[in-house]
C-alpha cells in the first residue's frame, strides 16, 4: 500500500472520530467517494492501526443506526420549508 493512502486512512479515521462524522460528510470534506472512505476505514486501516479502526468503526456504526432518524428529520424540514413558502 502506498504511503499517502495509509496517511489518508489515518486522517479520515481521526476526522470521523473527532467530528462524529458520517461517511458522506467525510467524503465531502476529503473530496473522495463514499466507497473510498468506507474502504479506507474498514479494510486498509485495519492493517495499519487496528485500534484506531475500531474506534472509527464505533462512530460509523452509531451513525448507521441513527441514519433513519436523520432521514426523517430532513424530510420533515423539507416539508416545513415548503409549507412556509406556500
Amino acid at each position: 500500500m502506498k504511503g499517502y493512502i495509509e496517511e489518508r486512512a489515518v486522517e479520515i479515521a481521526n476526522y470521523i472520530i473527532e467530528n462524529n462524522a458520517t461517511v458522506r460528510q467525510t467524503a465531502k470534506q476529503f473530496g473522495i467517494s463514499k466507497s473510498t472512505v468506507h474502504k479506507d476505514v474498514t479494510e486498509r486501516l485495519l492493517q495499519i492501526n487496528p485500534s484506531l479502526a475500531s474506534r472509527a468503526r464505533v462512530v460509523l456504526d452509531r451513525n448507521k443506526s441513527e441514519r433513519h432518524i436523520r432521514g426523517g428529520l430532513a424530510t420533515k424540514e423539507k416539508y416545513l420549508q415548503k409549507a412556509k413558502y406556500n
